[in-house]
């Protein structure tokens, strides 16, 4: 059936294109004929008519279609006018509200910083204290070793110069009484 309508339809057309050849066909007189005018209008009319019929609705079809995708088209592209209108106002929002999250930020790394800070000098506080006591407790320790050293030698200078005094005071009779004297002490004890 279709291969039917695609032959009378080229059918018609190769008619309508041979009249109009015919028609127009006229040896160089120039003078109104009706009669032809009439027959080439109406050879026009059922051109029309063979075209509407073969592909009337196709056309119809291709126009109908076509303005609903326009129309598509244009409420796509308005949906898209307000998402970018509603992203736009975000982003101002965002740009609006820029400066309170950097004066945010701020104030948190200043808190962070200070924080910090206190921290570190509390630590060299705690360090400086436990130095000085470290420091005290080794001079005090040098000190009774100083003293303990510094006893000894008067002890040794104090037994050296008891005994030179003894070597030059005592003879040596009185010499060998005083070692027997203390052999005597040791023996007995």
């Amino acid at each position: 059936m279709k291969g039917l309508k695609h032959s009378a339809a080229a059918l018609g057309l190769v008619l309508v294109t041979a009249g109009v050849a015919l028609a127009s066909e006229g040896g160089g007189e120039h003078h109104a004929d009706w009669g032809n005018f009439a027959f080439r209008v109406a050879n026009f009319v059922i051109f029309i008519g063979i075209i509407y019929w073969a592909a009337g609705k196709k056309i119809v079809g291709f126009f109908s279609g076509r303005r609903k995708g326009i129309e598509q088209e244009l409420n796509d592209l308005e949906s898209r006018k307000a998402e970018a209108a509603k992203n736009l106002a975000d982003v101002e929002r965002r740009i609006a509200n820029l400066e309170q999250e950097r004066q945010s930020i701020l104030a948190e790394y200043r808190a962070q910083g200070e924080a910090m800070q206190a921290a570190i000098i509390e630590k060299a506080e705690k360090t400086a204290t436990q130095i000085t006591e470290q420091a005290a407790r080794t001079a005090e320790n040098e000190i009774k070793q100083a003293m303990e050293t510094m006893r000894a030698e008067m002890a040794d200078q104090i037994i050296a110069a008891a005994e030179k005094m003894l070597q030059e005071k005592l003879t040596g009779e009185e010499h060998e009484k005083l070692i027997d004297k203390y052999l005597t002490k040791v023996v007995l004890n």
